[in-house]
């Protein structure tokens, strides 16, 4: 049962930090991110729902899934802090450029080879 509600717990956490991964994109790679990521994030999430609803009383897939929520946006914002202390701006803006275009690569060459 504990194996079952911590599997239940990793589920709600990996794809809602995908979900919210989303954000922090530009235009351009959150649309391809919002296509071809978020998506099937959502359906792993409302699958992880759906899991912990039919396995465990609905208090503990409430808590579960606002464990998981919260968990993800405090580790983005002291991830945030974080990278803001140890980066200068323009070394953040560069890292997140060389992603975004890195993702963008990724997803063309995943359609068209």
């Amino acid at each position: 049962m504990i194996v079952k509600y911590i599997t239940f717990l990793i589920g709600i956490i990996w794809s809602y930090s995908i979900i919210k991964t989303q954000s922090v994109f530009s235009k351009k790679a959150g649309l391809i991110f919002k296509v071809f990521i978020s998506k099937v994030s959502w359906l792993t999430l409302i699958a992880a729902c759906y899991f912990g609803y039919k396995n465990f009383p609905i208090q503990y897939t409430i808590i579960g899934i606002a464990v998981g929520v919260i968990l993800v946006h405090i580790s983005f914002y002291f991830l945030k802090k974080i990278l803001t202390s140890k980066f200068s701006e323009k070394n953040l803006l560069f890292i997140k450029s060389f992603f975004e275009y890195s993702l963008i690569a990724w997803v063309f060459y995943y359609i068209f080879f």
